[in-house]
């Protein structure tokens, strides 16, 4: 099928998504659904060995699921290749190559939708000559080159694996920035693994949180949030039960818990909206929480959990 213009309501849709590495080994992914609905800058969490980078993989066409189905911008992984974007954690470019040569290689590659001169202003904002070589760049400054290269397709899907891990706070403010004006500019869809919640907070309007091979969380941040509260008092946890406790912890002589209500919450209780920080190391440290998916990120065959 040729590429088309016309982005769908979703653009990642996933339903019993399963990857298996090997007979013996433990799923990287399992039994995974979730929608991810186009337009959304959505960070993907979760504990190291989670299946991030699995997922970005299967998503840009790199590997094959073992089970289930994956539909991206509503074809098969791989179909629309000139409208997604994947930079990987290594981010892979070739040493021998210069900048120049780099960027020329982007346009060879993709010639209906190459913007020469944003790649090329990406790659001088970061004080880069064309003429140097990958191989004597920083970690830093491949990073950038590897940003260019994917800004510069125009995608309509951007899959970013730990995209600026390892960038100083200026270059990866600058670069963050950069990312998200295009992301606002032309609607693209953004979907970036990253353990540095404060990054997250400041650009992210979606969440998907991934654990144990399945989708947890999932959903815009402040629906989530809200679906959220943070309580804090002198009662224990069984002063808690009609509510849903994804997590409590003693604080001096009282105890503060994450719960989604079922009801009003008990007036002994002092109540607060959590922070993003906040929901995700409680659900980190509470991986037997009851899974929640907001009504636009769950899949078809899915339930919404509470």
């Amino acid at each position: 099928m040729s590429s088309t213009s016309t982005t769908p309501a979703v653009a990642l849709d996933a339903s019993g998504l399963g990857k298996r590495y090997g007979r013996r080994a433990d799923a990287a992914l399992d039994d995974c659904s979730f929608r991810l609905p186009a337009g959304r800058i959505s960070a993907l969490v979760g504990p190291n060995g989670a299946g991030k980078s699995t997922l970005l993989a299967l998503a840009a066409g790199l590997l094959r699921p073992t089970a289930g189905t994956l539909t991206v911008l509503g074809g098969a992984p791989g179909e629309f290749r000139d409208r997604v974007a994947f930079l990987a954690q290594n981010k892979p470019l070739y040493p021998q190559l210069t900048i120049a040569d780099t960027l020329r290689m982007g346009a060879e590659l993709n010639p209906a939708r190459w913007d020469a001169p944003y790649a090329a202003r990406i790659v001088e904002e970061g004080s880069l000559k064309p003429g140097q070589k990958i191989r004597g760049l920083s970690g830093g400054q491949r990073t950038r080159v590897a940003l260019a290269l994917a800004l510069g397709k125009r995608p309509d899907l951007m899959l970013l694996d730990e995209p600026l891990a390892d960038l100083d706070p200026l270059a990866r403010h600058e670069l963050m920035g950069t990312l998200m004006a295009d992301a606002a500019e032309r609607g693209t869809t953004v979907l970036m693994s990253s353990h540095i919640v404060s990054e997250l907070a400041d650009a992210c309007d979606h969440l998907l949180l991934l654990g144990r091979g399945r989708i947890r969380l999932g959903g815009g941040i402040d629906d989530l949030l809200t679906a959220h509260t943070l309580v804090t008092g002198r009662g224990t946890p069984a002063d808690l039960a009609p509510h849903t406790v994804v997590e409590s912890r003693a604080a001096g002589r009282g105890l503060t818990a994450l719960i989604r209500r079922d009801g009003p919450v008990d007036g002994g209780w002092a109540t607060e909206e959590p922070s993003l920080e906040e929901l995700l190391l409680a659900h980190l440290r509470s991986p037997d929480a009851p899974a929640l998916l907001t009504p636009s990120t769950t899949a078809t065959s899915v339930e919404v959990q509470a």
